[in-house]
């Protein structure tokens, strides 16, 4: 009994299975790892798997709530921003971005306008575009990355900044959090942990950067700095989300994380953030 009273209270605290989540955790890691390593390339098709998951969660989530997303757009648009990223760069991705947005308004327009008026046009559209802009779209930027000259360590630079940021942040709000940040919409969170993924991201970046693109010291500091606060703030974005929804988590297929969206919440816009730090600034 107070074997079980303990770890009741341990995964009270950490608000997770902390066993099962550092399981999924280091198969997750592992398997990148290998990819970033070996096959740098072998991402593209990674991301847009993952895209194509992230994307089912969330449109599934909104249905449940009634905010009728149409799927055939976001999904087919999804896949071709994130390949559109292989072939043709950023100016792909502007224009599949552009197109697929374009065909989601007159998509939700018609194919319900055609026997009744359409109803909540303005709120599933915009919520569509969101959903466009949340996932691949940001997604797109983790594939325009790894294409880069040393394009595998360049994704493993910003991995390790958001994994710096979540284990700095969850051993300082574990152990220290006393004052919460933004409990409106996260009560778990602290500034006690935020001073733990600032410092983390930091040493994380800074070491990352010059160990491993032979950067510059003060461009793996400004990664470290400018990704926690990206990754802190998309996994803000993500909480409101869920608490707009009345949902805990976006999915179950990661026993201690929650869905894909759970983990890819930080991942997606820090993807874009090393882009367009690491682009200018490390040759």
């Amino acid at each position: 009994m107070a074997a079980d009273a303990a770890v009741a209270e341990k995964k009270s605290r950490a608000g997770r299975n902390l066993p099962a989540a550092i399981a999924v955790g280091v198969v997750l890691g592992g398997g990148l790892l290998v990819i970033l390593l070996f096959a740098p390339l072998a991402l593209i098709p990674v991301m847009a798997v993952a895209v194509a998951i992230g994307t089912f969660e969330v449109i599934r989530r909104l249905r449940e709530a009634e905010v009728h997303v149409p799927r055939i757009p976001l999904f087919v648009g999804g896949q071709v921003i994130i390949w559109t990223s292989w072939t043709s760069g950023i100016d792909g991705v502007a224009a599949a971005f552009t197109g697929s947005a374009v065909l989601i308004i007159i998509w939700r327009l018609f194919l319900q306008g055609l026997k009744n008026p359409p109803k909540n046009w303005l709120r599933d559209s915009a919520t569509s575009i969101f959903v466009l802009v949340w996932v691949p779209l940001l997604g797109a930027f983790a594939s325009l990355l790894v294409q880069q000259d040393n394009g595998g360590f360049r994704v493993m630079c910003a991995v390790i900044c958001v994994v710096c940021n979540d284990v700095g942040g969850y051993a300082a709000g574990v152990m220290f959090g006393k004052h919460p940040m933004v409990p409106a919409i996260s009560p778990k969170k602290s500034w006690e942990g935020f001073a733990g993924s600032l410092s983390a991201g930091i040493i994380g970046g800074t070491l990352s950067v010059w160990l491993l693109l032979d950067g510059p010291l003060y461009a793996g500091a400004i990664l470290g700095v400018v990704l926690v606060f990206v990754a802190t703030l998309g996994d803000l974005i993500e909480s409101q989300f869920k608490r707009d929804l009345g949902i805990k988590d976006m999915g179950t297929m990661l026993p201690g994380h929650g869905g894909a969206m759970d983990r890819l919440d930080s991942i997606l816009p820090s993807a874009f953030v090393a882009w367009v730090i690491l682009t200018p600034l490390v040759a």
